[in-house]
């Protein structure tokens, strides 16, 4: 996401940066540009117009003019004013303690991944120590309650479903009594969605708000419908009453402008972003780090927190010494090329980089070359695993048979693998690594 917005921005960042003093007419140039960037990014009209004006109206001021160094002053104010329109601070989860059942109540337009992000919050709370019950009230899509149990189970997450029912809202209740009845503290609800908004779903929907008396009520927004996801987060919120917005489908080549604008027009917090399908696929929406992104600044802080949650610290020191003394093997290489994957997609990962967001091309990202890699090395034995100069011409044959490869490409993963060892012994005898990945990584 912002993809073509970070690149258009950055080519004003860029120019206005390398100055060592800027007139109004320049605030004023960057800040026409930044507005049509904004404008194509999908961003609310009056939204742009007030991110606009306050923008000038503080660039102008003697502060930046004057400053010692002006461009970065003014990208400053840039990057504040992106973190007021994104939210201005992270917005937790208003959940009642662990010795009592909270509820929380998803709402959205079919197709706006509801279900799926169901489970990655029942999958996200269960990694906070919480004990999750999802409840299947979508009784209209068809196999949305097979769904939602397919996933729980995938996720080791209960499911409260009835087989046969037909009323949402005496589901969402018997839910609710078993959460407490059973000590599950934490409810997620599943609700019905329609094609578009309908008042009937909007009575239905009010009818188990009643019942069960939600302690959030968060809307799934689809993030690539962009100013249509605001006035339905607009409309639902008039209707129903929400806390805040998950955006889904945060990961796609979408402009934006659903982001940048739903806290300026509903006055409510994006609180979760959709980032893959996987089950860890939700992310907490932190207004500073997304503006960082915007203006190509990256955002190292979830990288590293990312890196610490696969990495374990004795694993990083056993792994480091392994580096050092150059005995790494292949299926050491395949356990970091799963916990990579296990972070996420590489283009997800090289956006959180400062300086690389927009400038990898995406078709040049190879995300099945891990896949392949991995297919590779699982075709090997434990012992051409632990010793890769064992393997002759007549095993990396058998390998490519078994790994639905070439001999050519197993070949280039040796080569790949050699020269990644030899790279690593150096990185490992640098002193500023000495105290391991993790450590050097805080």
């Amino acid at each position: 996401m912002f993809d073509k917005l970070t690149q258009k921005i950055g080519d004003v960042v860029r120019t206005l940066s390398g100055k060592a003093s800027i007139s109004e007419k320049n605030v004023e140039e960057a800040v026409e540009q930044i507005k049509l960037a904004l404008l194509e990014a999908d961003v609310n009209l009056r939204v742009v117009r007030r991110f606009v004006n306050s923008t000038i109206e503080e660039a102008k001021g003697e502060k930046v003019l004057k400053a010692v160094s002006p461009g970065q002053q003014f990208i400053k104010i840039v990057h504040d004013k992106l973190v007021a329109l994104l939210g201005d601070s992270r917005q937790d989860l208003q959940l009642k303690g662990p010795d009592a059942t909270s509820v929380i109540l998803l709402l959205g337009l079919q197709g706006s991944g509801k279900t799926t992000t169901a489970a990655k919050l029942a999958f996200f709370l269960k990694g906070k120590g919480r004990r999750v019950l999802m409840a299947a009230c979508d009784l209209v899509r068809p196999a949305a309650v097979e769904q939602l149990s397919v996933l729980g189970r995938q996720i080791g997450v209960d499911v409260h479903k009835e087989d046969g029912a037909k009323d949402p809202v005496k589901v969402a209740v018997a839910a609710r009594e078993k959460a407490r009845r059973e000590l599950y503290d934490v409810l997620v609800v599943d609700t019905t969605g329609r094609l578009q908004i309908d008042e009937g779903m909007m009575a239905e929907l009010a009818r188990i708000r009643d019942a069960v008396k939600p302690d959030e009520s968060l809307l799934v927004a689809d993030a690539m419908t962009g100013q249509a996801a605001v006035d339905i987060a607009k409309t639902f919120d008039e209707k129903i009453g929400i806390t805040g917005v998950i955006l889904s489908k945060f990961d796609s080549d979408t402009r934006g402008g659903a982001a940048l604008s739903i806290k300026s027009v509903t006055g409510k917090p994006v609180k979760f972003m959709g980032t893959s399908e996987k089950p860890d696929g939700l992310e907490p929406f932190y207004p500073e780090r997304v503006a960082g992104r915007i203006l190509g600044m990256g955002d190292i802080v979830s990288l590293v927190e990312k890196a610490q949650e696969s990495i374990d610290v004795g694993e990083a020191q056993a792994l480091q010494k392994k580096m050092a003394d150059e005995t790494l093997n292949l299926q050491d290489y395949l356990d970091q090329i799963r916990r990579v994957r296990k972070m996420g997609s590489l283009k997800t990962l090289t956006d959180m980089i400062p300086g690389f967001q927009g400038q990898i091309d995406e078709n040049r990202i190879d995300e099945n070359g891990m896949k392949r890699e991995e297919a590779i090395i699982l075709s090997m034995t434990r012992k051409e695993r632990i010793n890769h100069l064992i393997l002759g011409p007549t095993r990396r044959s058998r390998i490519a048979r078994g790994s639905g490869c070439s001999a050519a490409e197993v070949a280039r993963l040796i080569k790949k693998f050699e020269k990644t060892r030899s790279m690593m012994k150096r990185v490992a005898k640098d002193k500023r690594y000495q105290g391991g990945p993790v450590q050097a990584a805080n």
